[in-house]
């Protein structure tokens, strides 16, 4: 499938009639500084459809974005090092985990951006075993794979796989747009069905 149309409808910080609609939600969560802004405007091919910034936590509420009419790809607030007061910090956190396990939202797929440099840290194993929890289909997408060499990126994915052995990963990047109409395809696959549970998770302040 590709990407003709995109623009951005609306940020919300909590409950909001759009999460009501029956449009398909595709998230995009990562850590902050990951280039989640930048894989995402790649994908669509715009340059500035979602905003980057060199200060990481900038994205400061739910953004959404319609994509060709008919699905949302839905921006969420980095996690992990922010540049912000701990009040803030801890408001972000709260907004991540009611949305993903609370909100009673129903997601096509989550896309769970790292950088293949560094690979899962602590607080990525933790957000990817609460979204296994709630049996949501999940694609991990390494990004910066245009910063190292052939063989490094081989072990790179050698060692995310280890970790996340059940799920997707690929590797990519925003700035050459490696592997783009790969991760498209995957993203938008109807093989894998999404099954929300009732559990309600916790997630530990790091």
């Amino acid at each position: 499938m590709e990407i003709k149309t995109a623009e951005f409808v609306k940020g919300i910080i909590g409950t909001n009639k759009i999460l009501e609609n029956k449009i398909p939600q595709i998230v995009f969560i990562g850590r902050s500084n990951v280039g989640k802004s930048s894989v995402i405007n790649s994908l669509v091919n715009r340059k500035n459809l979602v905003k980057s910034s060199s200060t990481p936590g900038k994205t400061r509420q739910i953004n959404f974005f319609l994509i060709n009419k008919k699905i949302y790809f839905v921006d969420l607030p980095g996690y992990g090092f922010i540049k912000a007061s701990k009040k803030q910090i801890e408001k972000i956190k709260k907004m991540i985990f009611w949305y993903l396990f609370r909100s009673n939202t129903k997601f096509e797929k989550i896309i769970l951006i790292i950088d293949i440099r560094i690979g899962l840290t602590e607080l990525d194993k933790k957000i990817l075993e609460l979204i296994n929890q709630n049996n949501y289909s999940l694609i991990i997408v390494a990004n910066k794979a245009d910063k190292l060499k052939t063989n490094e990126i081989i072990k790179k994915l050698e060692t995310i796989k280890k970790i996340a052995p059940n799920n997707k990963i690929i590797q990519y990047s925003a700035k050459t747009k490696r592997e783009r109409k790969k991760v498209l395809n995957l993203i938008f696959d109807k093989s894998i069905i999404v099954n929300n549970n009732t559990n309600n998770p916790t997630i530990n302040n790091t």
